[in-house]
C-alpha cells in the first residue's frame, strides 16, 4: 500500500520562514537593542519582535541582541525604540512609534544591509514589486448598517453564532 503524503511540517514552515528572501545579514552590525511595551501597545515593534528578529538571528549569529519589554501603564506616553550599534563605536537610533513591522525591517536593513541588501532592492525595482512585502491587511467586519442594509439583513437565529463576534463571545449569550 502506498504511504500516504503528509503535509509541511512545522519545521519545514518555520526553516521557510527563517530562509525567506530577503536573508537579513547585517554588515559590520555588533548589536541591536529593541524597547518595546510588555503588552498593549507597541503593535509595529512586536510583530517585528515575531517576525522579523528571529530571521536576523538565523542569518547573523554571533550579533548581540537584546529586547526589552518594560511594564507601560495607560498614563505613560514613552516610544519602543531600536538601537544598531556598529563595530566601528557608531550609534543609530530607530524610531519605531506608528510603523509597521516591514517599514522597521526595511530601515534596519537600509542602515546594516550591505551590497546584499543593494543587490535586493535593484532586482525588486527592476521587477516593479515593492522592496519588502508588507503583511496582508485583513477585513474587518463593518459594524455601521445603514437603514437599506439594517432592513434587508436576515435575522440571525437564537442558535447561531453571531459573525460579528469572535472566540467565547461568539457562543456565549
Amino acid at each position: 500500500m502506498p504511504r500516504k503524503v503528509l503535509g509541511p511540517s512545522r519545521l519545514s514552515k518555520v526553516m521557510a520562514q527563517l530562509n525567506k528572501a530577503p536573508r537579513p545579514q547585517l554588515v559590520g552590525l555588533q548589536s541591536l537593542k529593541l524597547t518595546l511595551a510588555f503588552r498593549n501597545d507597541h503593535w509595529g515593534a512586536r510583530h517585528f519582535l515575531k517576525e522579523d528578529l528571529p530571521r536576523i538571528r538565523y542569518a547573523n549569529p554571533k550579533l548581540d541582541i537584546q529586547v526589552t519589554r518594560k511594564i507601560k501603564t495607560k498614563e505613560e506616553t514613552w516610544d519602543p525604540e531600536l538601537v544598531l550599534q556598529f563595530k566601528d563605536g557608531v550609534t543609530k537610533s530607530v524610531p519605531l512609534q506608528g510603523k509597521w513591522s516591514s517599514k522597521i525591517f526595511q530601515e534596519v536593513m537600509e542602515t546594516a544591509g550591505g551590497a546584499t541588501w543593494a543587490r535586493w532592492k535593484t532586482e525588486r525595482a527592476a521587477a516593479g514589486l515593492p522592496i519588502v512585502d508588507e503583511p496582508p491587511v485583513r477585513a474587518r467586519p463593518s459594524l455601521s448598517k445603514t437603514s437599506a442594509s439594517a432592513s434587508a439583513a436576515p435575522v440571525p437565529s437564537p442558535s447561531a453564532p453571531d459573525p460579528l463576534k469572535t472566540g467565547a463571545a461568539a457562543v456565549l449569550p
